[in-house]
């Protein structure tokens, strides 16, 4: 989820750090050019030394910041996912849980107006190459890890609990949603999209800031 957005639609305004992804020349500029050419040719047509002869940087530079051809699409995720983190742990410990996970949602998904077309092709690459799927559950295995122990932070238990876990996955579930949405619809914004999924499972995130009755 790419990246992983603009302020949450129908929420109150809550203080919160800067929000948007971090830029990283190098990174980005490698899995840029590599989602070009998956975008055009195909995952399975494109080598690695392609993508680092249209980079303009020779294979082992690339392998420096990619550990492998599937790592490419997702550009830098674990710095995508160090700044989730930080936004979620700087919000003011009264902003509900419900909101944060608004907030950051929406926030790990910003990405320049001038970056859509593009992020569209990185998505469709992401989402609807076969080759891909079992490295994308492990970096979304990174991303429930991060909501996972924000909860569980703020409900006092483990980021493994049954809550925590739960949270993460519908998290989840809704970010792809929206963007499998957002694909085949190319009049909604994504910020749309994403807000009217998690707007669809809010209820339900709403009830863990209520008191919980203890046996």
């Amino acid at each position: 989820m790419e990246g992983w957005a603009k302020k949450g639609v129908g929420m109150q305004p809550v203080s919160q750090p800067r929000v948007g992804r971090r830029r990283s020349t190098t990174w980005d500029h490698i899995s840029n050019v590599a989602i070009d050419l998956f975008a055009a040719r195909g995952f399975d047509e494109v080598s690695v030394d392609e993508v680092a002869e249209a980079a303009g940087i020779a294979r082992r530079t690339l392998f420096r910041y990619y550990p492998s051809k599937n790592a490419l699409p997702w550009g830098d995720f674990d710095a995508h996912l160090g700044h989730m983190r930080d936004l979620l742990n700087e919000l003011e410990p009264d902003v509900p849980v419900e909101q944060a996970l608004r907030t950051a949602l929406l926030a790990f998904n910003t990405f320049d107006e001038t970056e859509t077309s593009r992020h569209r092709r990185r998505m469709r690459v992401i989402l609807e190459t076969a080759a891909l799927q079992a490295y994308s559950m492990t970096m979304y295995g990174g991303w429930r890890a991060v909501v996972a122990a924000f909860v569980a932070q703020r409900l006092g238990g483990k980021a493994e609990d049954l809550v925590p876990q739960t949270v993460a996955w519908t998290m989840l579930g809704a970010a792809l949603s929206a963007y499998e949405h957002w694909l085949a619809d190319e009049s909604v914004s994504l910020t749309q999209a994403l807000g009217d999924a998690f707007d669809t499972v809010s209820d339900g995130l709403q009830a863990l800031d209520r008191p919980r009755r203890h046996p």
